[in-house]
C-alpha cells in the first residue's frame, strides 16, 4: 500500500560562527506517505481532481501526503492498473485505450483494485437516479479491499448511505462525499467535524445550476429552448437535461442532505417534485417584474419522526436572498436547534470547486 519517506528541513544558522551564539532550534521532521490513488470514471471531475492534486502538491506534502495514480477506469478505457504508477496524460497507450475502448488492465473492479494496490478510490461516474448503481457496488468493493472511498456521485449516498458508512467503519476506512451537494462547499463535514450534537430541523435553498441558468435566461427574454441551449454551452446542462429540468437532480440532493444531516433515510418518491418545464416565458418575466422571481426551491422540514421534503418552482420575494441567486450560484439556509439560521452561499463555482471537495475529503481521510 502507501509508501513512507522521511523529509528533514535543512538547518541554517543565521548567526554564523559568532562566539556565544545559541545553537539553532532543531527542525521538526515531516514523515511523508505516498498513497496509491485510483480514479473510477475519467471525465471532467476526476480530470479536474488530477490537475488540482498536481497544483496542490506542495501543500499536501506539508501535511505529510504524497500520491501517485495507480489505477484508472472508465467505459472507454476499461480497467487500467499499475502499482508502480500511471502517467495518464503522457503515456501513449492510455490515449489509445481512451479512443478505442480497449483497456490493458484487469477485467473487473476487484481485480483492478488489487492490481493497483489502492489506498484511496475517487468515484466520479454518472448518476443513476433509480438505484445508484453501479457506483454502489464499486464503492462497496473499494471499502472491502481496504481503501478509502470518496465520491462525487449522489446516488450511493441516497440509496446506500447507512450500508456503506457501516462498512467503512468496520474496515477502519472512510466513505466521504463532500462534492455531492454544492460542489466542494463543506456542508457534510461542517456538521460532522464542527457542529457536534447540533440538530438540523429544516433547510431550504437553490441547489441546481441548470434550472437557475434557464430561468435567468427566460427572465431576459430568451425562450426555454434558447435558455437551455445557453446552459448546455456553459457546460452546466447535459445533452439530455431531463434530470435537471424535471427536478430529479435537486431531489437527489435533498435526499442526500435529509439522509445524512437529519438522520432520516428518505426515498425519492417521498419528495414532492415538480420541475420547471410548465413555466412559460411570460410567467417567468412577470414574476421578476412583480418582484417575485421564480426559483426552483428545495425544502425539508422535520415533522415528528419524519421529514417532509419538496422540490418545486416558487416565487421568491426580493427580500429573500434566494431571489438574487443567479447563474451557477447556490444558496442553502440551515435551521438548527442552536442556530436559528445559518446561510451558505456559493458564487458561480467552476469545476475545480467540485474537485476540491474530493481533495479535501482525501486529506480528511488520510490525515
Amino acid at each position: 500500500m502507501g509508501q513512507w519517506a522521511r523529509w528533514t528541513c535543512p538547518t541554517i544558522n543565521i548567526l554564523g560562527q559568532v562566539a556565544g551564539a545559541l545553537p539553532p532550534e532543531p527542525c521538526l521532521e515531516t514523515t511523508i506517505r505516498t498513497y496509491n490513488l485510483c480514479l473510477l470514471g475519467f471525465g471532467n471531475v476526476n480530470r479536474a481532481l488530477l490537475g488540482l492534486l498536481r497544483k496542490k502538491e506542495a501543500e499536501l506534502r506539508a501535511r505529510g501526503i504524497a500520491w501517485r495514480v495507480t489505477g484508472v477506469a472508465s467505459r472507454r478505457m476499461g480497467w487500467i492498473a499499475d502499482a508502480g504508477g500511471l502517467d495518464l496524460l503522457l503515456h501513449a497507450k492510455y490515449a489509445v485505450a481512451s479512443q478505442t475502448g480497449v483497456g490493458s488492465g484487469p477485467g473487473g473492479v476487484e481485480d483492478w483494485l488489487c492490481a493497483a494496490r489502492a489506498d484511496v478510490v475517487f468515484e466520479a461516474t454518472s448518476l443513476s437516479v433509480a438505484d445508484g448503481q453501479p457506483a454502489i457496488d464499486h464503492i462497496r468493493a473499494a471499502l472491502e479491499s481496504g481503501a478509502h472511498a470518496i465520491t462525487a456521485n449522489k446516488g450511493p449516498v441516497v440509496h446506500a448511505y447507512c450500508e456503506l458508512s457501516e462498512l467503512a467503519a468496520a474496515k477502519g476506512k472512510t466513505f466521504f462525499f463532500e462534492s455531492t451537494v454544492m460542489d466542494g462547499v463543506p456542508i457534510f463535514s461542517l456538521f460532522r467535524d464542527n457542529l457536534p450534537a447540533v440538530e438540523l430541523r429544516a433547510f431550504r435553498g437553490i441547489l441546481n445550476s441548470t434550472t437557475n441558468v434557464i430561468l435567468g435566461g427566460m427572465e431576459v427574454g430568451l425562450s426555454f429552448e434558447e435558455s437551455l441551449k445557453k446552459a448546455q454551452q456553459m457546460g452546466v446542462a447535459e445533452t439530455d437535461p431531463s434530470h435537471d429540468v424535471e427536478g430529479w437532480d435537486a431531489a437527489v440532493k435533498v435526499a442526500a442532505l435529509v439522509t445524512v444531516l437529519m438522520g432520516v433515510p428518505i426515498r425519492l418518491e417521498e419528495i414532492e417534485r415538480e420541475g420547471i418545464g410548465k413555466l412559460s416565458g411570460e410567467a417567468v418575466r412577470a414574476g421578476r417584474t412583480a418582484g417575485k422571481p421564480y426559483k426552483l426551491v428545495c425544502r425539508a422540514q422535520r415533522d415528528g419522526a419524519r421529514v417532509k421534503a419538496s422540490v418545486r418552482p416558487e416565487q421568491v420575494p426580493l427580500s429573500d436572498a434566494m431571489a438574487w441567486v443567479a447563474g451557477t450560484s447556490s444558496i442553502l439556509y440551515l435551521e438548527t436547534d442552536i442556530f436559528p439560521e445559518l446561510v451558505i452561499t456559493e458564487n458561480n463555482p467552476g469545476l475545480e470547486a467540485t474537485a476540491y471537495g474530493m481533495l479535501a475529503d482525501f486529506v480528511r481521510a488520510v490525515g
